[in-house]
Order: C-alpha cells, then sequence, then structure tokens
C-alpha cells in the first residue's frame, strides 16, 4: 500500500510540473515591451547611446528582466512609475546581475545600485523619491563612468535626444 501511495505521489507531481511549466513559459512570453533611444550623459560631457525597453505598465514593471540569459550592453530597461515616489526593486528570478540608475523628474540620477545579485530578494531602495529605474548590465555604469548627478535623455522622461 506505501509503494502504490508513493508511486502515485509521484505521478502526480511530475504530471503538476508537466502542466505548470507551461503556463510559466506562456505567461513571461505574454509581457512585451516597446522600445525608445535614450541617452547617458556623463558629467565630463561622454554620451552613451543606448536602446531601453519600456517597462510602463504594473505588468511590464512586475515582470522587468525577469528569466532573461542576455542583454547587449548598449541595451537596458527604463521603468516609469508614473508618480515621484519612493521605490524598491528586487532581483527575484533574475538571471542577469543589473546595475540599478534611480532617476528623478528631471532625468538626473540620484542613486545607483551597483552589481545587484542574481536571483536575491534583498530589498534595493532608491533612498529617496525618484520617478524611473534604468537597469543596465552590472558594471557597466562603473565601466563607463556613470555617476550621480548624471543626466537621462529620452523621450519617456521628457528630456528628448
Amino acid at each position: 500500500m506505501f509503494r502504490f501511495a508513493v508511486k502515485t505521489s509521484i505521478k502526480s507531481a511530475i504530471l503538476a510540473l508537466f502542466l505548470f511549466l507551461p503556463l510559466t513559459v506562456l505567461a513571461q512570453e505574454k509581457v512585451r515591451f516597446g522600445t525608445a533611444p535614450l541617452t547617458i550623459v556623463t558629467a565630463g560631457g561622454h554620451r552613451h547611446e543606448m536602446t531601453a525597453e519600456l517597462a510602463l505598465t504594473p505588468e511590464q514593471r512586475e515582470h522587468g528582466l525577469m528569466y532573461r540569459k542576455v542583454m547587449a550592453d548598449d541595451h537596458g530597461m527604463l521603468f516609469d512609475f508614473g508618480e515621484t515616489r519612493r521605490v524598491m526593486m528586487w532581483m527575484k528570478n533574475t538571471v542577469l546581475a543589473l546595475d540599478m540608475l534611480f532617476i528623478d523628474e528631471q532625468g538626473v540620477v540620484t542613486a545607483i545600485h551597483n552589481d545587484a545579485v542574481p536571483f536575491s530578494e534583498a530589498i534595493i531602495d532608491s533612498r529617496g523619491p525618484i520617478k524611473f529605474v534604468l537597469e543596465i548590465n552590472g558594471g557597466l555604469a562603473k565601466r563607463l563612468g556613470i555617476d550621480r548627478g548624471d543626466r537621462v535623455e529620452t523621450a519617456v522622461i521628457g528630456t528628448p535626444r
């Protein structure tokens, strides 16, 4: 009797896994992002041209870069929170190490969180009111010399390139 119950439990677990996995994959594929050109202008006058995927809706912001395995260095994801407020981020289900640039409504970088740890559920705090977050590959902010006070220009922020 015990052997039958174990075999049935294992079969049920495997069946549930095969039924759940395709739904998870489909849910990931449903979230689509538009793109926009974006420029980061450093205090030294360097201009870094990028393409940003836009996370504008609650569903897009919730999904973000989860499950992505690669992202080009001239790409990122811009989160628009629709209002200026303190923001909390995390790396749950995020494979890539990321730098997070916290940006105010004028496009000024107010804080940077470097090398966020993949899959971490630790809270990453904007440490003040912001309206946007730009996620780029981990370590890229340092390599490009991006720092607090630099500007992010894009039509979404209202500072067209």
